[in-house]
């Protein structure tokens, strides 16, 4: 893995805090040329630092994923700069916990599908010509709940649900079989399906009932929850080997299958192991 970053061009959404800037860290030290994109700039630019002590040549560029002229500044900042990409890294994201029938502010669930989904369509559409060319990669930070339903995330397990079957259609489209379908062979997506990550700002920053941030909480992961470091090294030997799938823990596959041919068992086990964190 040590020289397949090497020089190579990264951009990363959400790359300010969390598993963004996990991801960022630990591939800095394979010295890629890094493009971090984030609301928050002085977390940004902590997360670049860091980068560029590691041995990264790293560019900042400050934005909002919902919004189209930013991520035009991106890709424009990253072409301008570097002259290509070779991996797209859709990180950015946000989450809700509240019962459906208690939500006050339906407002929520759009901006849940512009962060988590249609951020994603904006950012893979302006970056796909570019992607083609260097025949790239797409990595996408999705969740387990793209697969799965969970009790008080119905916003977001949707718009995770749009995700996957978006990007799912994407690959068949850009795959090499199918007649005229797959001209455009080269370009691979790869779908990040962890379990809950320790270490994370998802929680405090997900909606509650009313739209507003949760805030600190008392609620703790559960004991099967993954570390920022240990999900990250993951991903990137799932970005080395160009995986299509990477469920993070890898026993999670089967919770998938068990909801598709026993769902009504499939779903006594998430309800249990929600409880476990009430």
């Amino acid at each position: 893995m040590d020289t397949m970053f090497l020089n190579k061009n990264i951009v990363i959404t959400g790359a300010s805090s969390g598993l963004g800037a996990a991801l960022a860290k630990e591939l800095a030290s394979h010295k890629p040329n890094l493009i971090l994109f984030s609301r928050n700039i002085d977390k940004l630019k902590e997360a670049a630092k860091f980068c560029n002590e590691k041995g990264a040549n790293v560019i900042s560029v400050q934005g909002d994923v919902t919004k189209l002229e930013d991520c035009k500044r991106l890709v424009e900042t990253t072409i301008n700069n570097f002259g290509s990409v070779d991996h797209l890294v859709l990180n950015a994201g946000i989450s809700m916990w509240a019962k459906f029938d208690e939500v006050t502010d339906l407002s929520l669930f759009q901006k849940l599908i512009e962060t988590n989904y249609l951020s994603a369509v904006r950012l893979v559409h302006l970056f796909l010509p570019y992607l083609k060319k260097s025949k790239g990669l797409i990595t996408a930070i999705s969740s387990i709940q793209g697969e799965i339903a969970v009790p008080y995330h119905s916003g977001y397990v949707a718009s995770k649900h749009a995700l996957t079957g978006f990007l799912n259609t994407l690959r068949m489209e850009l795959s090499a079989k199918g007649g005229s379908v797959g001209k455009d062979k080269g370009v691979d997506v790869m779908l990040v399906k962890p379990h809950w990550l320790r270490g994370t700002d998802l929680r405090k920053n997900a909606f509650d009932k009313n739209g507003n941030k949760i805030g600190e909480t008392k609620k703790e992961h559960s004991k099967e929850s993954i570390s920022l470091q240990e999900c990250s090294r993951k991903i990137l030997k799932g970005m080395v080997n160009r995986k299509r799938e990477l469920v993070i823990p890898g026993k999670l596959k089967l919770l998938t299958i068990l909801s598709l041919l026993l769902p009504n068992l499939a779903e006594k086990i998430v309800l249990g192991k929600l409880n476990e964190q009430e």
